[in-house]
């Protein structure tokens, strides 16, 4: 890690990971009842199982295999390393891409992909925390949303620390090689944070203005596998739409600056 605290290989020249494609999951059951309980000011998100264990909806699925064919035109990469996070809808979007592309490489799990845990206010909208949870609705004002650490939660920085983690073990066993992580918007954003070495500003600003994609790719290279990362795209879904695969976005709360 550099002076900016960018990941720059395991050590001083050797090099580590030279390619990180960012997958999120394609569109989940709990993605599609938390957008209709915002629609309809519920307090309470129906989801149908604990957050681990929520599937694809019918149109994940069918991003996961859009997924899957942008990945068979890349035959070069088939070899690329992949992970997982061990949420379902995560490891269903892996195996379906992977399989449908022909990309002959496992899908290793690792607990450190998964989406930010939410403690005391899982299952609640926003509506549902401002009126059950009043307190807590005030501290996560105040404290933003890369600080504020829900009881029984995590925070943005918390999730950071795990991915510092991670990141450097794939440094250590994917030398020179390309990597596709499968996992969640909030980890996205934060492995963009970790590379590009941004404020929290930074970061806070990229989270209130882009809505991570269901099934999006985002990319960065370091052609040597030392040195800066550079991004070279970011929450693109071209291959979604020039299939006509339905493009989902389901985000959390925009208002993530400390007030």
């Amino acid at each position: 890690m550099n002076d900016n605290g960018q990941t720059t290989g395991p050590g001083r020249g050797v090099p580590g990971v030279a390619q990180l494609l960012l997958v999120r999951h394609g569109e989940s059951e709990g993605n599609v009842a938390a957008t209709l309980a915002h629609e309809t000011g519920a307090h309470v998100i129906p989801v149908p199982a604990r957050d681990a264990d929520v599937e694809l909806s019918d149109t994940g699925r069918e991003q996961a295999l859009a997924l899957g064919r942008l990945l068979a035109g890349f035959p070069d990469e088939s070899r690329a390393a992949v992970w997982s996070s061990p949420y379902l809808r995560a490891r269903q979007t892996a195996e379906l891409a992977v399989t449908t592309g022909g990309w002959q490489t496992p899908v290793l799990v690792d607990e450190r992909l998964r989406d930010r845990e939410l403690g005391i206010l899982d299952m609640l909208t926003s509506l549902g925390v401002e009126a059950r949870l009043p307190e807590e609705a005030e501290r996560r004002r105040w404290l933003g949303k890369f600080y504020y650490r829900p009881p029984g939660g995590e925070s943005w920085a918390d999730v950071a620390l795990r991915l510092r983690s991670l990141l450097t073990d794939l440094d250590r066993r994917h030398p020179g090689q390309s990597v596709m992580l499968v996992c969640h918007d909030a980890v996205i954003l934060l492995i963009r944070y970790i590379l590009e070495g941004l404020t929290e500003r930074e970061l806070l600003d990229i989270a209130a203005a882009s809505s991570i994609l269901n099934a999006s790719v985002s990319r960065f290279v370091r052609p040597d596998g030392t040195g800066p990362w550079q991004l070279e795209s970011f929450n693109m879904a071209d291959h979604l739409m020039s299939e006509g695969v339905p493009v989902t976005q389901h985000s959390g709360d925009a208002n993530v600056q400390p007030r």
